[in-house]
This record gives structure tokens, sequence and C-alpha cells, in this order.
């Protein structure tokens, strides 16, 4: 998370009222996508990988939910780096 809040410019500090106040509407917002992201995750993961809820995972239930999760990882942080070159190749055209 650190890599997309600084590559969207949340890291930098700033006296600017204004820019505090979007860089923390910013991070709210990335924080709700991060939840979001994580329900989806275990609600479709779960749902794909153990069709009989038991007291414990099967070796074969717990291989295919890490491996779901990992896809679905992997997706997120690929659009996650599109979207900031994105923003930033925006920001440098409006500067």
């Amino acid at each position: 998370m650190d890599n997309i809040s600084n590559g969207l410019g949340f890291g930098s500090s700033s006296s600017d009222p204004k820019a505090a106040v979007m860089n923390q509407v910013r991070q709210e917002a990335a924080m709700t996508n991060a939840r979001q992201l994580i329900e989806k995750v275990n609600e479709h993961c779960f749902e794909k990988c153990v069709p009989k809820p038991g007291s414990s995972l099967s070796s074969g239930e717990t291989t295919c939910f890490t491996q779901c999760m990992e896809k679905y990882m992997a997706a997120w942080n690929t659009v996650s780096r599109q979207y900031i070159n994105r923003i930033q190749q925006e920001q440098g055209r409006s500067s």
C-alpha cells in the first residue's frame, strides 16, 4: 500500500490545508478499495474453493484458496500500477 500511496502523492507533507484534506480523502478511498478487494477475494475464492464448509480446510481447498488469492492480488497490483502511471502522466501533462 505504501507504493500506491506514495505513487499518488499521499506521503507528501504539505502546509496547504486543501491538499491535506485531499490527501486524507485519497487515503480513505484507497483503504476502502483495499477492504473491498479483500472482501471480494475472500467471498469469490471461498465460494470457488470450499464447496462444503466444515470445521477445517482440506489441503486441496487450502491450495485452491491460496492460488485464487494470489491471482486476485497479482491482478490488483497490475491494475494499480497502470492506474498510478496514468495518474502520473495526467499530472505531468497538466503541470
